[in-house]
């Protein structure tokens, strides 16, 4: 189903537009304006002309998009009016510096969720539930058997892991923004206090995490450590793509593990190569979808990514509410785990 022609977000080439602000929310491509959810490439992408974003992600902005981009931050539910419209960013809870994105004109709010998850992270802000006449959600994880335990849990399940291996180099394979850094916050929440090693697309993120203060155990580039040093009994973070790449080949017999929501689907770990899978997700899983729906009030619901025509049809039947899916031209885009938005893991 498309947006209305005359709601306050259209979909266009470009993305979601609100012609009130004469911006666009997460754009595909370059526009003049651009509000950002967060830094994932799948929705901050360079090349716009002035950048709107939550003030905890600037940071994360410019590492990625440029130093140089024209980028305002404005502080989390601080009104600002751009255009004809109000708008405010509220955390998401997914990442530094994720936002839901608040919009106001003609008369209607509309909340554009972005990213977002419902559970503890030490390295974010939590989310905060926003009321609003339309909802446009997420549905990455938008199925039942999607139900997360705690990041402590999980966090003291990878602890175990690493330290019953002191032989043994443990490499941890985790998505390089936003993952590794809750990973490394959480181990520090356990009393982490030991130096690990980071793949050096990890590495380019930790600054702007210990700049808003985030709580981190020591931490050093792979790269800085001498060819023959040892690495037997220390933990490594890598992000997905170095597995199975000629940079493994430093490391002798080592163990490997895999932290994503997807690791919470029977097979997923071994399809993927790894020896362990550890179920840690930045999104929301079932019940923090339906949860957020309840808490916004919205009297429509838009659903994007991921299993967006059955959880559209779950909100219809079984909760009474007005919800549809936003249409397919959200399903190819490419989230931070470079798969495609609703494909299963493979």
């Amino acid at each position: 189903m498309a947006l209305p022609p005359d709601g306050l977000l259209q979909l266009t080439p470009q993305g979601l537009y609100c012609p009130a602000a004469q911006a666009w929310i997460d754009p595909w491509r370059p526009v003049d304006r651009a509000l950002i959810t967060h830094g994932h490439a799948d929705h901050a992408r360079p090349g716009c002309g002035t950048y709107w974003a939550a003030r905890p992600g600037e940071g994360v902005l410019r590492q990625r998009l440029g130093a140089g981009i024209e980028l305002t931050g404005v502080p989390y539910g601080e009104e600002r009016r751009i255009g004809e419209a109000l708008v405010s960013f509220h955390p998401a809870g997914h990442v530094l510096g994720s936002a839901q994105i608040r919009i106001t004109a003609g008369g209607e709010t509309w909340l554009i969720s972005g990213d977002y998850k419902r559970d503890a992270d030490p390295s974010c802000a939590p989310f905060e539930p926003v009321s609003a006449d339309v909802l446009i959600t997420e549905a990455t994880f938008g199925l039942p058997i999607y139900r997360w335990r705690p990041g402590q849990q999980v966090a003291a399940e990878i602890l175990a892991w690493w330290r019953g291996a002191p032989q043994q180099p443990s490499l941890l394979f985790a998505y390089a923004f936003g993952k590794a850094q809750r990973l490394l916050a959480e181990l520090a929440a356990l009393g982490v206090e030991e130096e690990v090693l980071l793949h050096g697309a990890v590495q380019a993120l930790m600054e702007p995490y210990r700049s808003q203060g985030v709580v981190l155990p020591p931490t050093r580039p792979l790269s800085e450590l001498p060819r023959t040093a040892s690495l037997a009994g220390r933990l490594v973070l890598a992000p997905p793509s170095a597995h199975r790449s000629p940079w493994m080949r430093r490391f002798t017999s080592p163990q490997t593990a895999f932290v994503s929501g997807w690791m919470a689907v029977r097979g997923a770990r071994r399809r993927r190569g790894f020896e362990r899978g550890f179920a840690l997700s930045d999104h929301a899983d079932w019940d923090g979808l339906l949860r957020t729906v309840r808490d916004c009030g919205a009297r429509q619901v838009y659903v994007t990514h991921g299993n967006s025509d059955g959880l559209a049809r779950y909100l219809r039947e079984e909760l009474g509410l007005a919800a549809e899916p936003m249409g397919r031209a959200f399903e190819g885009q490419r989230n931070e785990e470079g798969e495609v938005e609703g494909t299963s893991p493979a």
